[in-house]
């Protein structure tokens, strides 16, 4: 474990002071691709002859070129909002003694070879307000009951609550991590120097994770896993951009990032310290990564609705120029209930929750230079004290997320956000039109109101889901219907009491030229109706695996009013455009289900292999469709490569979203007696799949593997790369006299010998005056 340590100092017991840096941003070519932005910076010599002596690097370099591209291609990946800057191309500039770095960023933002540049913030006196010396107090009133505090009380009463198994990382410049109420926390320092404001970052970690033992305070998330990392890279080097990225690095999807700092910046004293350009883009990695940022608002007074950027009001929620890091702002309250703005707090749309601002209990002397093992304070405060308290309740709710058998993921970074800054949630301040600082989260009204718990909306996987994590098919729900023309009354037609509550095939193939329609069906086990639900569709081409790399949105569709008590209920018909259509034929959906209390997932959320998997069995927000009608006899017009007589089903069978993985094959077949099957693979896959492959023939680089027309059999496990898409087909044919009924094939995949992704083929006859019926 990383001990607390005193600065290294000079003979005369002082370090030398820091000298503040100039953060540039070249534009486009001057960094090329593979090349640093300091090797490629072309004025470099032109600088030198201008201020000899001054100092270039990268601005990024706790993590390797090569780190920092696969951190962001993965977000990239998880977010699809997600605009990476180029990072490459930031440097960071060491004036020469004497030379003001405002003097030397006024030069450099003339230069064409320039984006930006600007005289960064540099170290500043973490945001706490410098206390009076009261005598402690031993309750922690924001650990109390809503509207005093967050009711961490409440929290603890659930599995997860206290925060367990759910990362936290502080960022800040100093800790006491051997405390004694911290010790046995066991937080660690992943990177950086222990260096100043020791007593701060106790404070800071007290309110999170003090140890629930005999002695002092208990934190709001005592078990959550805690670490810190210093804005100090060095014992002489200040940068929160890199510190940031390497947290985000050393940090899991959920995970939770405290961002204790303010910076000057732009001529404004004490703002967030996303005002910085390059602390923006680092935050902005950092949440598409999923790692949920929570930042403090800082202590200037300022209102961050009329701050401006370069004429650019970033930070306004209503400007066309505002720009979205992810993380959630905290400003400060009073106490006292009805909380009140506290004078120093920045303020403004920006700002998502507030917490005390004052008289916060906590380990540590809350200010600067405290190292003691024993210190302990009633008088944290500043938005410094106000962040922890809104982390912990981050940590509490994603803890009891996970640990929830109704749940069991963890929330993004928009999701979480949503939920602990929604007014309905929360406790609102005294006066929430003239303090903008958002709400306080209520953990009680969060667990009772915000996960589900008296509302439960889903959407089935198979007939017979009833919203439970399961073990049966996961793309087979009857609850996404696709149909070429519009239903006068949808929900007489496939609502409650209709009839066909329960019937599977009651889609239709696409029909490209024309518009199609797809009608969705939700139930709520809850004991409260469901407002506003929200069903939004994706298609994709059919597959076992339906990544979302695969998924194209057709849209979103809201349905008004789903009663509690598993009132089948029925949506009205999305459009797909026919100008959106690829072509006629078969396709798979994805339909994801949320109402403001019971958020539905993200297309990012699915990118990491663990929340997929989780989603698939254990969320009932989420179902996919891969449930294909066909026509049991054979095409009347040949098809290229397929014998004579054989139906062909083609399929991909995907590789996971996020690495490669190794994956298996299963074919399910129920086919009457004398019919024939085939799978066509590539030949790589074929031989990659190993022993359980029966004898094959090889077609140039395709096999053909017999398969057996009754009962399940496996062809064995096969290394998946990352984003791939085998192609594959399915032949099969059913002699003419018994094409009077129907059939069923199946192609599952899966991971660790547990089915993750299915296709369903029933193959039916075709009735008179039938449309073109699939899925």
């Amino acid at each position: 474990m990383a001990e607390s340590k005193k600065p290294a100092t000079s003979k005369k017991g002082a370090r030398e002071p820091y000298r503040r840096r100039v953060i540039a941003l070249l534009k486009s070519g001057v960094a090329p691709p593979g090349r640093s932005a300091r090797d490629a910076f072309e004025g470099w010599r032109r600088l030198e002859q201008l201020y000899a002596g001054a100092k270039i690097e990268p601005l990024i370099t706790s993590v390797s070129p090569k780190e920092l591209e696969r951190l962001v291609a993965d977000a990239t990946d998880r977010d699809r909002d997600y605009r990476p800057p180029a990072f490459a191309a930031y440097v960071a500039i060491e004036p020469p003694l004497g030379v003001p770095p405002e003097e030397l960023a006024a030069e450099l933002s003339k230069w064409d070879e320039v984006e930006l540049a600007y005289a960064e913030g540099g170290p500043v006196v973490p945001p706490v307000v410098t206390p009076a010396d009261d005598p402690r107090q031993v309750n922690q009133g924001y650990e109390d009951a809503a509207p005093s505090g967050i009711d961490a009380e409440y929290a603890w009463g659930f599995p997860g609550g206290d925060g367990q198994g759910i990362g936290f990382v502080d960022m800040e410049q100093g800790w006491t991590l051997n405390h004694e109420d911290l010790a046995g926390a066991g937080v660690t320092l992943i990177s950086g120097d222990n260096h100043n404001y020791w007593g701060h970052g106790t404070g800071v970690l007290g309110e999170v994770v003090a140890v629930d033992n005999t002695r002092g305070c208990v934190g709001i998330a005592p078990s959550a896993s805690a670490r810190v990392i210093s804005e100090w890279r060095t014992a002489a080097s200040f940068n929160r951009s890199d510190a940031i990225i390497a947290a985000a690095a050393a940090m899991s999807f959920g995970d939770v990032l405290l961002l204790e700092s303010q910076t000057n910046y732009g001529g404004y004293s004490l703002m967030p310290c996303e005002a910085e350009p390059a602390v923006f883009d680092a935050i902005r990695l950092a949440t598409a990564l999923g790692v949920v940022v929570v930042e403090a608002a800082a202590n200037g007074g300022n209102d961050l609705d009329a701050y401006a950027d370069g004429g650019a009001q970033v930070l306004n929620r209503a400007s066309s120029s505002f720009k979205d890091s992810g993380a959630i702002m905290v400003g400060a309250g009073s106490s006292a209930s009805p909380h009140t703005r506290l004078s120093f707090s920045n303020y403004g749309s920006r700002v998502d929750c507030y917490g005390w601002g004052q008289n916060v209990d906590t380990t540590g002397n809350g200010t600067l230079y405290d190292t003691s093992l024993t210190t302990y304070t009633t008088a944290f405060n500043g938005t410094s004290s106000a962040s922890p308290i809104v982390t912990g309740a981050a940590l509490a709710v994603q803890g009891i997320a996970s640990h929830s058998a109704g749940i069991g993921f963890r929330f993004s970074p928009r999701q979480l956000r949503e939920l602990l800054s929604d007014p309905a949630t929360g406790t609102a301040s005294a006066s929430p039109s003239s303090d903008l600082i958002g709400v306080m989260p209520d953990l009680r009204q969060i667990v009772d109101n915000g996960l589900g718990i008296t509302e439960d909306i889903y959407i089935r996987d198979f007939v017979g889901d009833t919203g439970d994590p399961h073990s049966g098919p996961v793309s087979a729900s009857p609850d996404i219907i696709l149909r070429p023309s519009e239903v006068a009354d949808p929900q007489l037609e496939y609502g409650q009491g209709s009839g066909t509550e329960n019937v599977s095939t009651l889609g239709f193939e696409a029909e490209s030229g024309q518009d199609n329609f797809i009608y969705v069906r939700v139930l709520n086990r809850g004991g409260a109706a469901a407002s506003d639900v929200e069903a939004t569709i994706y298609w994709s081409p059919v597959a076992t695996l339906v990544t979302p790399n695969l998924w194209t949105l057709v849209g979103t569709v809201t349905i008004p009013n789903v009663p509690a008590g598993d009132v089948l209920t029925v949506s009205d018909g999305l459009t797909w455009p026919s100008g959106e259509i690829p072509a006629t034929g078969h396709y798979c959906f994805v339909g994801l289900i949320g109402t403001g209390a019971d958020p539905a997932p993200g297309p990012a959320d699915f990118l990491n292999w663990n929340n997929f998997t989780a989603f698939i069995r254990n969320n009932n927000n989420v179902t996919w469709r891969n449930f294909n009608v066909v026509d049991n006899a054979p095409p009347s017009t040949p098809v290229r490569g397929v014998p004579k007589g054989f139906i062909p089903l083609p399929f991909l069978a995907p590789g996971a979203p996020d690495e490669a993985r190794r994956m298996g094959l299963d074919v399910l077949a129920r086919l009457p007696h004398g019919s024939r099957a085939m799978l066509e693979a590539p030949l790589y896959l074929v031989e990659a799949l190993g022993r359980d492959v029966p004898e094959y023939e090889v077609k140039g680089k395709v096999a053909r593997i017999p398969i057996r027309a009754h009962g399940p059999q496996r062809l064995g496990e096969a290394l998946f790369p990352a984003r791939s898409a085998a192609e594959l087909r399915l032949l099969v044919q059913i002699p003419p006299k018994l094409r009077a009924h129907a059939y069923q094939v199946v192609v599952r995949q899966t991971f660790e010998r547990e089915e993750v992704g299915r296709v369903t083929w029933v193959l039916a006859p075709k009735r008179r005056g039938d449309r073109k019926r699939a899925r």
